[in-house]
């Protein structure tokens, strides 16, 4: 890519989180009931959080396995619940968040469990 492309990309790429900042407040009250949800499902277990963090749809239950140092039959509970509850869009195999999330979402309390 040139320079310019390279400035213009970095550029949007600033104004989407921006956007994403600005547009916080009115996601989180309309995925209300669904980020509740997700917070009692994931619990305060710090290996649950960082997993839900990597479900971006891109990785294979393996890699989050993997990624998040979790137990397999921990992260295949816990995709089951997420799905049950609607919290996953496409299949288990690679499973997506069906809502957004801050980066600091689950920072109340979690532990090592």
């Amino acid at each position: 890519m040139s320079e310019q492309s390279d400035e213009l990309l970095k550029a949007v790429q600033e104004i989407r989180e921006l956007v994403r900042l600005m547009a916080e407040p009115a996601i989180a009250a309309r995925d209300q009931k669904l980020r509740a949800e997700l917070k009692r499902i994931v619990g305060k277990s710090i290996a649950n959080s960082k997993s839900v963090f990597l479900m971006d749809g891109n990785r294979a239950q393996a890699d989050i396995q993997r990624e998040a140092k979790i137990n397999q039959g921990n992260l295949s509970t816990l995709v089951k619940r997420l799905a049950g509850s609607k919290l996953l869009s496409g299949d288990g195999k690679k499973p997506k968040l069906a809502i957004s999330i801050p980066s600091n979402f689950f920072d109340d309390g979690a532990t090592d469990e």
